[in-house]
């Protein structure tokens, strides 16, 4: 395991080998250790490696300070996850850029079933921190997991809300775990970290400097189910959160406010140009998200579908059977099958009901 977790790291900081690269070595070699140990000739063939990227994995030497960071991470009772560690959060892998290797503190499931991010400006008005604190008041019961990332302004109000109502919550980092920005956040991230969690890509020792908060924010926006804007300048970082999003195929909800209030410009932007939905209230979420449904009742008629369906389909019911729900990424792996015969399935099963399809590419059986 210290083998194995010394090579992520690695691999992980590999100059010119970023994420969608680092995250395509391993799955062609199965493992961190396997890419440094593969030929470099071998490498060179790769697509989008080339002689530059191999020669630079090849001449990487600097391990001592993967030694370092599993140190830290032993005194603190920090859990790296690697994209094939189980916790590793699910919703990430259909994401093209996430990172290959995230480190977290806390106790929350990164995989639960209802996640949602809440973002929005440092400076927030009355109207923003009554939309917070109503909506998540709404939302105890629900069980759903908040995730922000501890900046001032929306961000807080969203974790100190979450807590205040019993939900877990999740602040996502643009720095190592070795230090908490802003600073008036510490107490907030202790807590966090005891009914939450603290994630980040970044390793210790490493600043929250401008240019790691896009990347933080990609992470923000693919470990959700949806993503709800409140308040945002036109230029604000939500709005390159709220696009984030959209790519990922996420539902993006956005607070509307008075077209005079420059607070309120990014949300009406997004809604006007049908980027977001318009959301006012608790209700609008769980009603366009399917959560306020209650949950279905096995239908044994369905079942006994099984033995009419086709090989492949057969396949796929089996497969959800032993899991109860799964990522279509999990769904390609434990069943064997390719991409392309898993989603032919998936679209006879969903026509028959046999299937259903959740938020975030989710499937479950009836």
């Amino acid at each position: 395991m210290y083998n194995d977790l010394l090579y992520q790291i690695a691999l992980t900081r590999v100059p010119q080998v970023g994420d969608v690269h680092a995250k395509n070595l391993a799955q062609v070699y199965g493992s961190a250790e396997a890419v440094f140990k593969a030929p470099k000739h071998q490498l060179e063939k790769l697509e989008g490696i080339g002689s530059i990227r191999a020669k630079n994995i090849k001449a990487f030497t600097q391990f001592k300070d993967g030694e370092t960071e599993i140190a830290f991470l032993e005194k603190y009772h920090i859990a790296p996850l690697f994209i094939t560690h189980p916790n590793y959060p699910k919703r990430l892998l259909n994401c093209y850029d996430s990172p290959p290797l995230l480190y977290y503190k806390g106790n929350a499931d990164l995989n639960s079933s209802k996640i949602i991010s809440i973002v929005g400006t440092r400076s927030n008005s009355d109207y923003g921190k009554y939309f917070c604190e109503s909506f998540l008041q709404t939302l105890k019961a629900s069980g759903i997991l908040v995730v922000s990332g501890l900046a001032f302004g929306i961000d807080t109000l969203a974790h100190k809300n979450a807590l205040k109502n019993n939900l877990p919550t999740v602040a996502v980092l643009a720095h190592g775990l070795d230090r908490i920005y802003p600073r008036e956040n510490k107490s907030l991230a202790k807590q966090m970290a005891e009914n939450g969690g603290l994630l980040t890509e970044f390793c210790s020792g490493t600043l929250p400097d401008k240019q790691n908060f896009p990347k933080r924010n990609r992470i923000v926006a693919g470990i959700c189910d949806a993503l709800i804007v409140v308040e945002s300048g036109k230029k604000g970082g939500s709005l390159i959160t709220a696009e984030l999003a959209n790519s990922y195929n996420k539902d993006v909800f956005a607070l509307p406010g008075k077209s005079t209030d420059t607070k309120s410009e990014g949300c009406n932007f997004l809604i006007k140009n049908n980027k977001a939905l318009m959301i006012t209230e608790a209700g609008d979420l769980l009603k366009m998200m399917n959560w306020d449904q209650p949950k279905p009742i096995p239908k044994k008629q369905q079942r006994a579908l099984f033995i009419e369906l086709q090989p492949n389909e057969k396949i796929i019911v089996e497969t959800l059977r032993q899991a109860d729900k799964l990522f279509i990424d999990e769904l390609y792996l434990q069943s064997g099958l390719s991409s392309s015969a898993v989603a032919q399935a998936l679209l006879m099963l969903e026509m028959e009901g046999i299937v259903k399809s959740l938020p975030g590419k989710m499937y479950q059986l009836v």
